[in-house]
């Protein structure tokens, strides 16, 4: 929101310097970003009046100018602007002037009595350029014809002037205008607010447009008039088109200017239709799948039943709250016009803009809340200055009100809002900021009952109430006091280790952290998680990411696809962070929405050489195995299991689930190749997805002591089904019953024949394990290994079907 400072002090004019009027708005929430003058320091500039005008005998392209800019005689000035004439009134720099240095940093220009060609030059006709004020340097800056010849042009154009510029955040909507900071202001500071007085201007004819409301969950109230018999062409005042310009906005044409300088001055965006140009009546509705609108911007875009628009009996012609179109857009060949105001609820108006790729003005007000009760009273601002500049007859005033916002009252309990200050306020305080902000209080004992405006969206609960009470009250009036709570260092269970460690474990496995957005386009999800029904947010920062996340391996897959893009040969990535699951069962708590859940979960993406270019190994591309080992070392020194699985996202022939204690944890597999030739990938990336919480137990060490005796080795081979899995294998070596003398099983060999022999059939292979047994107790006989081995073959025989090859 930017705005000049004189602007702001017609209606509310606080004794306080421009300095500390910003301070004073900083810390009442409404920051000050930026606080410059409307132009540089300059002397000596006056306004002058051009009396003749010669060509400069000695140059082509310059003029000699006789000039009088009041002081007494008349000057010569030699200029070379293309638009000098006589009768212009244009700026001077006298002798002695100091203009601004054409560079930044650079010195001030003094202007000298000189000679241009020969020609004595006795000071310097100015462009906007010249002086700062504009970039603007087709030619010198031309003034109103009742600009007083000598007077100072600072004085004439107000440049003595500081222009705001306020970042403000969605909840002050209020302030999103002059009036309404001025009103901020007489409330922190008591200065008188100049009320603004809106009469019904005189009516003419008795025509009305007909108006009909299809949606009032769209528009809450249309108000609406008929003006005939306009001047388009009637320029638009320079004092409006000045203050139009110090709040960024260009002057477009008289009609759209008043709109703008009422949105500006009361927060009130409006419309400005030309009426020969509607069929038959408007119609507020929501948009219909296929309608189109071209835009005032030049853009055509195709609505949707979740937009809002105005319609005629044709077509659409303005997108509700936020742009008008092109189609009923006032021209220089308008006669006759429809001035609209309405109030739009902020939920039909929000985000609809960002859908189609722009912001506009209007759209970024009335999706935080414009006032409702006065459509009436700034229609009758801009008719006012529609007849004072363009002229016209005036119609009736149209008022459709429908349904407006019900504000219920807030409830405020003095001692807790002292609580949550953090300093004693009185009852009386607490009134008294409520009464200066225009607030209706009822008061009871301890507790004040507050009736909020219309124009405050802002006030639903008692924070809201109490935020209001120090802000006005002042920040500065908070007491410096230290935490008087014993600070003690919270010791992390040994059994736990902190998610930064985890990270600090992948970063030691070559993976690099990145960081993604929480929302993501619908289609990952459905890809790379199966969600058909993700959780949708109602204001998307846009539109692509209008989802919460499920699974984070959809963000590592556009990670991929960005480094790829730049001609990363081998990435390695990961990511800790929260997804968004549909839960039935969690109830609203202080810290969980009800029916959600968001666990944190880790992810990491592998893909391209398993090594970075090396001499000593050969390059081979990352597999399954490569992160299978990496997981295994993340979840070390806990043990896990791998089963085949089935996941959304990865290959089902290469995907496992993995299993700590029993219990999925999650999935590791190589991504699907549907999803490889959709994202256009070269190569198949290999990823892993798990709980965090598991991660984040570790076993504690127990003491063992070291044997007395050495361990013993046997080898042996067994022949079983090509379905028996590794994992099996070893659960069946480890559950049988030898006494605990098997302390350790390696597979260090696989056989298949290349054809069926009379030992290894069709269907079959052999496996040769080595296992490792050793006895705390004493020594191993050949009986008792024999034995032991015996048991371990018994085993595997009775649970898989093995056989010892021989």
């Amino acid at each position: 929101m930017q705005f000049p400072e004189s602007w702001l002090r017609e209606f509310c004019n606080p004794p306080l310097s421009t300095e500390a009027l910003a301070e004073l708005l900083t810390m009442a929430g409404l920051e000050v970003e930026d606080l410059r003058p409307v132009a540089p320091p300059f002397s000596s500039v006056v306004v002058a009046r051009v009396l003749e005008v010669e060509r400069h005998p000695n140059a082509d392209r310059l003029n000699v100018c006789r000039v009088d800019a009041g002081t007494g005689q008349t000057l010569q000035i030699v200029c070379g602007a293309p638009n000098v004439c006589a009768g212009l009134k244009v700026p001077c720099a006298l002798v002695g002037a100091e203009l601004p240095p054409p560079q930044d940093g650079g010195e001030p220009l003094r202007i000298k009595l000189g000679q241009l060609r020969g020609v004595e030059s006795q000071g310097m006709l100015c462009s906007a350029r010249e002086l700062k004020l504009s970039d603007d340097h087709e030619g010198l800056l031309v003034l109103d014809e009742d600009a007083p010849v000598g007077r100072n042009l600072r004085e004439v154009l107000a440049l003595d002037d500081t222009l705001f510029t306020l970042k403000l955040t969605p909840n002050l909507a209020h302030c999103l205008s002059v009036y309404g900071i001025a009103r901020e202001v007489s409330a922190l500071t008591g200065a008188p607010l100049k009320q603004p007085v809106f009469p019904p201007v005189k009516v003419s004819h008795a025509d009305r447009l007909p108006v009909h409301i299809e949606a009032p969950d769209l528009c809450g109230r249309f108000s609406g008039r008929i003006i005939r018999n306009v001047n388009p062409r009637a320029a638009t005042p320079a004092w409006m088109v000045e203050r139009l310009a110090r709040c960024g906005q260009r002057s477009v044409n008289a009609l759209v200017d008043i709109s703008n300088y009422v949105m500006f001055e009361y927060g009130r965006p409006s419309h400005i239709f030309d009426l020969d140009k509607i069929h038959g009546g408007l119609t507020v509705r929501w948009g219909r799948p296929g309608e189109r609108l071209e835009l005032l911007n030049g853009d055509t875009i195709e609505v949707d039943a979740q937009v809002g628009v105005i319609a005629d009996e044709q077509a659409v012609e303005s997108l509700a709250g936020i742009m008008g179109g092109e189609r009923t857009s006032t021209s220089d060949q308008t006669r006759n016009i429809y001035v609209e105001a309405a109030f739009w609820w902020p939920k039909a108006v929000a985000g609809r803009s960002r859908r189609y790729n722009f912001s506009t003005d209007a759209g970024h007000r009335f999706e935080r809340g414009v006032d409702p009760a006065l459509t009436v009273e700034h229609i009758e601002r801009i008719s006012q200055l529609v007849l004072d500049i363009c002229g016209g007859e005036a119609g009736p005033m149209d008022d459709h009100v429908l349904r407006l916002p019900e504000r219920a009252p807030v409830t405020l309990r003095v001692e807790r809002a002292c609580k949550v200050i953090g300093m004693p306020v009185t009852q009386e305080d607490c009134a008294g900021v409520f009464e200066r902000l225009g607030l209706q209080v009822t008061q009871e004992p301890g507790r004040l009952i507050v009736q909020p405006p219309s124009w405050r969206f802002d006030l639903q609960i008692e924070e809201d109430l109490i935020e209001e009470v120090i802000r006005v009250l002042g920040y500065d009036r908070l007491p410096d006091t230290p935490p008087l709570a014993p600070t003690v260092a919270k010791v992390r269970s040994e059994a736990r280790r902190s998610l930064h460690a985890v990270r600090h474990a992948l970063a030691a496995l070559d993976y690099q952290e990145t960081l993604n957005f929480s929302f993501v386009e619908p289609q990952w999800e459905r890809d790379f998680a199966g969600n058909e029904r993700p959780i949708e947010l109602l204001n998307p920062i846009a539109a692509p990411l209008s989802v919460m996340r499920s699974s984070l391996i959809g963000s590592l897959v556009q990670v991929l696809r960005f480094n790829l893009a730049r001609k990363a040969p081998r990435v390695r990535v990961f990511e800790a962070g929260r997804v968004f699951l549909r839960d039935a069962s969690v109830a609203e708590s202080d810290t969980t929405v009800a029916g959600l859940r968001q666990p944190l979960f880790v992810s990491g993406l592998a893909y391209g050489p398993v090594d970075e270019p090396q001499w000593g190994r050969e390059e081979r591309v990352v597999d399954f195995f490569d992160v299978k080992g990496d997981v295994e070392a993340l979840l070390a020194p806990r043990q896990a299991r791998f089963e085949p699985g089935e996941h959304p996202a990865l290959h089902p022939g290469r995907c496992a689930r993995v299993l700590v204690d029993g219990r999925l944890v999650g999935h590791v597999g190589e991504l699907h190749p549907r999803w490889r030739q959709r994202y256009e990938l070269p190569l198949a990336p290999v990823v892993f997805e798990l709980e965090a919480e598991v991660l984040l137990q570790r076993a504690l060490p127990t003491y063992r002591p070291i044997a007395r005796h050495q361990p013993v080795w046997r080898d042996i081979a067994v022949i079983v089904g090509e379905g028996v899995t590794h994992d099996a294998l070893m659960q069946a070596v480890a559950q049988a019953p030898t006494d605990g003398l098997v302390r350790q099983a390696v597979l260090f060999d696989v056989y298949r024949p290349k054809a069926p022999t009379a030992e290894i059939r069709q269907g079959e292979r052999s496996l040769a394990l080595r296992l490792e047994l050793l006895d705390d107790r004493g020594g191993l006989t050949d009986e008792r290994i024999d034995a032991a081995v015996r048991i371990v073959v018994d085993t595997l025989a009775h649970r898989l079907g093995a056989r010892l090859r021989a």
